[in-house]
């Protein structure tokens, strides 16, 4: 294929997800319509209250950090060929390592604590992937339906915890929400110019690139894609399989973690704070990430301008509601339009046979390979 060929086809799977959210927002208007507001007027607002100043920016590229680095997991576990839908709960686990070991060294320096608070979220993000990743490659069980499961009991231990041996002292002066104390300032992610924009977005697009580099120029990245291309091939080529699912899915939850780490330290108010449920902490942003890495063509770098649009809509869209004074149950359905219509464009990729192949960027130069798993 000549590179004028390969460029057109990548142009054109560029341009679906992008047609997809057209789609949705005419659809949206439609809507708008009916209820007697002025699309134009709304969807300008919705574009000004997301990048039309520098609070706007700023609140787009915080809501874009969680779903930049789930969505970055997510395309890491796809090139194996695994799906996970486990982010939720990922975020949890990320979150209540990262608290707990900021509860157990409280008065650690910020230039060690902030670095273990980093290594703790992706550490319990690992853990809660590593598990669905052995059940599937060891023992059959479906990731989709493992990831699922175990969203609800991360679900179940953030609220044993917050309403237990993380809860603030002074819960019962605060109406027993269920949240921890406020949380050692030395591992408060720094600020950048003086404003409320931490650092989070920043170590989401690093960790992007990281995983870029993991996937295309490592030979565990090699062996992640090669199984995920033909498990029997590289089987027989001599790549350890199971081992390489295992290592998708704790690479992927291991990024979620980090999320949920990004939330609780660069939050206002610098707990760990939910109202029960899994959605109260992490704002579906395990579940939206989805959507990012789809919009993004489950690229990793691709993922990246993909979570700052999404993560656009999500912010424009509260400034799009006062603007045409529409009720909040619109705001849910354009949201879920936009999913469904992304969601859809995969398929539309399909059968218009715009699916990329998801072969080696370059000439992969050649591997070692490992022992032939039994």
């Amino acid at each position: 294929m000549t590179s004028r060929a390969k460029a057109s086809g990548r142009l054109q799977r560029a341009l679906v997800p992008v047609l997809a959210v057209v789609g949705a927002l005419a659809i949206g208007a439609i809507m708008l319509l009916a209820l007697g507001a002025n699309p134009l007027t709304g969807y300008w607002a919705m574009l000004e209250g997301a990048f039309g100043s520098g609070n706007g920016l700023i609140e787009t590229a915080l809501k874009a950090t969680p779903l930049m680095l789930v969505g970055v997991g997510i395309t890491i576990a796809f090139r194996a060929n695994v799906i996970n839908i486990g982010g939720e709960g990922q975020m949890i686990l990320g979150a209540i390592f990262s608290t707990g070991l900021v509860l157990l060294l409280p008065d650690m320096s910020g230039f060690v604590l902030i670095p273990l608070v980093i290594l703790a979220g992706l550490l319990g993000g690992a853990l809660w992937g590593a598990i669905p990743g052995a059940l599937k490659a060891y023992f059959g069980v479906s990731e989709i339906l493992s990831t699922i499961m175990l969203n609800l009991v991360a679900a179940q231990l953030m609220n044993y915890l917050l309403r237990g041996p993380f809860i603030d002292p002074n819960a019962n002066e605060l109406g027993a929400i269920p949240q921890t104390e406020r949380l050692s300032e030395g591992a408060d992610l720094p600020i950048l110019f003086g404003s409320r924009l931490h650092s989070g977005p920043v170590i989401a697009i690093v960790a992007a690139i990281a995983a870029y580099i993991l996937l295309w120029r490592t030979t565990a990245g090699y062996r992640l894609r090669a199984v995920g291309l033909n498990p029997d091939a590289a089987r027989y080529g001599g790549m350890p399989v199971k081992r390489s699912i295992v290592l998708a899915l704790t690479f992927s939850g291991a990024l979620a973690g980090l999320a949920g780490a990004l939330l609780v330290f660069g939050s206002e108010s610098h707990r760990f704070v939910t109202d029960g449920s899994a959605a109260g902490f992490t704002g579906s942003a395990g579940f939206n990430g989805i959507v990012t890495a789809l919009f993004g063509a489950l690229h990793p770098l691709w993922t990246i301008p993909s979570s700052f649009l999404f993560g656009g809509l999500l912010v424009g869209a509260n400034s799009l509601q006062r603007a045409v004074q529409v009720p909040q149950a619109l705001i849910v359905a354009l949201n879920g339009l936009v999913v469904v219509f992304v969601v859809s464009s995969d398929w539309i990729r399909q059968r218009l046979g715009l699916v990329e192949a998801h072969q080696p960027e370059g000439n992969d130069e050649q591997v070692e390979t490992a022992e032939v798993e039994p």
